[in-house]
């Protein structure tokens, strides 16, 4: 008899350490992606980033192994909200629906914030085309997130589904929607789309999402009952 893995528990608030802990940490990112931006990695510092982010440089250390890894909760954030939304999913949506509505939400850039960090994105991803270890940090974001997306997309599925997170189907569908996103992201960086609209991030994701999933089984998703 198979076990259906349970959805994943909500997590705790953070205390005031970690708040602080998490805005340092932005606040560096930020800092970092300036400079990159406006220098180029091999221009910037260690030392530069610490100072311009305000912070000491063994505050830098202490959070980071190194200046391209400073990025990465910039990288890093728009999966984790889009994560979230999709694993609030109603029991019952059908699973391609949910991908393409979270997608699509997370990359929307309806407000400033959002925007602001699409901009983020574009600049990091420019940087990135010369620089071998901000690649590398881009592409261990997408790897990190598409294992947690599997375990997402694990939980949202039918009982009658393959229970396991790592599954054949569950492993395409994750790294389907992951690679459609990056894909959508890095074509959209190298030019001067906008990032609403025609040519932005959420169109050009959609589109990547259905060519890569055409072949793919997509597990019935779990009913009101069956979570």
């Amino acid at each position: 008899m198979s076990t259906k893995p349970r959805p994943p528990r909500p997590p705790r608030p953070l205390t005031l350490t970690e708040r602080r802990k998490a805005a340092t940490q932005l606040d560096i990112a930020r800092a970092a992606a300036e400079l990159f931006t406006e220098r180029g990695p091999d221009d910037t510092t260690a030392e530069d980033i610490a100072q311009r982010a305000g912070v000491a440089l063994r505050t830098f250390y202490r959070y980071f192994r190194s200046k391209q890894d400073a990025v990465a909760p910039l990288l890093a954030g728009g999966a984790d909200r889009w994560r979230a939304e999709l694993a609030a999913t109603e029991p019952g949506t059908d699973l391609s629906a949910a991908l393409e509505r979270s997608i699509a939400g997370s990359l929307a850039a309806e407000g400033e914030e959002a925007a602001e960090g699409l901009r983020w994105t574009r600049g990091l991803l420019r940087a990135a085309q010369d620089d071998p270890a901000l690649r590398a940090v881009w592409y261990r974001v997408n790897h990190e997130s598409e294992e947690q997306l599997r375990e997402v997309l694990a939980a949202l599925a039918a009982p009658d589904a393959p229970a396991d997170a790592g599954a054949l189907e569950l492993r395409l569908l994750a790294a389907a929607a992951t690679a459609a996103i990056r894909i959508a992201l890095e074509t959209w960086a190298v030019t001067d789309a906008p990032v609403r609209g025609e040519g932005a991030p959420a169109e050009l994701a959609l589109r990547c999402l259905r060519e890569l999933t055409g072949g793919v089984r997509i597990p019935p998703a779990a009913s009101a009952g069956g979570r």
